[in-house]
């Protein structure tokens, strides 16, 4: 009878896909994760007796399952373990003191546009000057905070195209509650052409289907702008 030491070892690429710690993460996000399997996606692999999941939860073990603990070890302490080097040990220092930064840091603040001023005042100051077309989406979390400014299109003096298309894929990848579209007349007038009608109208009925929705269309020329919001075009 063939002895244990002549089993091969299962590594994390034995492991079923959702098991895997890289996978996992993309299919599921970090909090599904345990701290040990976080950490094994740092080190990448493991030794010869145990896979990259196994030494760093017997590194956690010895460490009383505390990532504060953890975050006084040095590279002494963790290159103690066979498979953590230098390397790995300066990869999992670096992680802990990104998180006592992160802890420390200033939340970020988003601005809000909840009204046509507030639209003005986050994009205004780059559009207002400009010799050409340009088309602008904001994209908002769910307390009407801006998430992304994304410029959808340059056109030139008169026009410009913006493709309904990639709005969309812009507001589904940033996981948008609603939009503002934004877009400058350099001519001085304000005022929407039919295009831009048809196009708002168009958006704010697909926006209904797709469950994102169209809040304002707002059009800056200079210091002065027009709102499909506040002119009731946008309900």
């Amino acid at each position: 009878m063939s002895s244990d030491s002549n089993i091969p070892k299962r590594t994390i690429k034995d492991w079923s896909v959702d098991d895997r710690p890289r996978e996992k993460l993309l299919l599921k996000g970090s909090a599904a994760l345990s701290d040990a399997e976080l950490m094994a996606i740092l080190i990448g692999s493991g030794n010869s007796d145990e896979s990259a999941v196994e030494l760093c939860r017997r590194l956690l073990m010895d460490a009383d399952n505390n990532l504060n603990r953890l975050a006084t070890y040095d590279v002494s302490d963790l290159i103690k373990y066979k498979g953590i080097g230098e390397a790995k040990a300066i990869t999992i220092m670096a992680a802990m003191d990104l998180g006592r930064r992160r802890a420390s840091a200033t939340p970020v603040m988003r601005p809000k546009c909840e009204d046509s001023e507030q639209v003005y005042q986050v994009i205004g100051h780059q559009l207002k000057d400009l010799p050409h077309e340009e088309f602008w989406l904001l994209l908002l979390n769910s307390r009407s905070q801006l998430i992304k400014k994304v410029n959808i299109g340059r056109g030139g003096i008169n026009s410009v195209i913006a493709d309904k298309r990639l709005i969309w894929k812009h507001a589904f990848a940033h996981l948008a509650s609603s939009i503002v579209l934004v877009h400058n007349h350099p001519g001085g007038s304000c005022y929407p052409s039919s295009q831009d009608i048809k196009l708002t109208d168009q958006l704010v009925k697909s926006g209904e289907i797709l469950g994102v929705k169209v809040i304002d269309h707002v059009i800056i020329a200079g210091n002065r702008y027009y709102s499909f919001s506040d002119e009731n075009r946008i309900l």
